[in-house]
This record gives C-alpha cells, structure tokens and sequence, in this order.
C-alpha cells in the first residue's frame, strides 16, 4: 500500500533545479520535492506522496495522524526495510545469516 503521509520539514535547498527537503515522518527521514508546495518552510508539516509534497497541514493533524500510525504499523509497512520484511513474514531473521558467516 502506498499511503500519504505527514512529515515535518527540517531543512530546505535546491538542488538541480527543484526544492527539495529534508523531511522527518516520525523518525524515519527522506527526501521530498517541494515543488508543488514552494511557499512551505522548515518547521511546518506536510502530506507526502511518492516523495511530493501535497498539501500543509498543521501540527497537531500531523502528529495524530503519525500516532495513529505507527500504533497500526503502518509507518513501517510505508518505510520499513522490504528485505527484513519479507524475511519476517518467511518466519527467518536475515540479520543471523550475517551473523553465522
């Protein structure tokens, strides 16, 4: 699943030509475009999608909405790591592999 997820902004610059920022989505940071929101300073909050900024959104939205889901473990499913993923649903732990070598 592919959700739109709110972020807040930590630090904005241009960079090929299109702004970009840095984004933090309740502890796990990217990369995000701000090209359809160029009025959108560091600090505030917004709803990303596919790494496109959409929409501000304020603080107190924002931070529910992360609560809400992180508590249904979807910020994991949005973000997490698809190699680990994939080994916890096939029941093994691929860090042991690494481990035994």
């Amino acid at each position: 699943m592919c959700l739109a997820v709110p972020g807040r902004v930590l630090d904005i610059e241009e960079r090929d030509g299109a702004r970009m920022a840095t984004v933090d989505f309740g502890g796990v940071v990217k990369e995000v475009c701000l090209e359809y929101l160029p009025d959108l300073q560091v600090g505030e909050y917004a709803i990303v999608h596919v790494g496109f900024a959409l929409q501000r959104l304020d603080e107190e939205s924002a931070r529910h909405t992360l609560e809400l889901f992180a508590e249904l473990g979807m910020l994991q499913e949005e973000f997490g790591d698809a190699w680990e993923m994939a080994a916890a649903e096939a029941g093994s732990d691929p860090m042991e592999e690494v481990r035994n070598q």
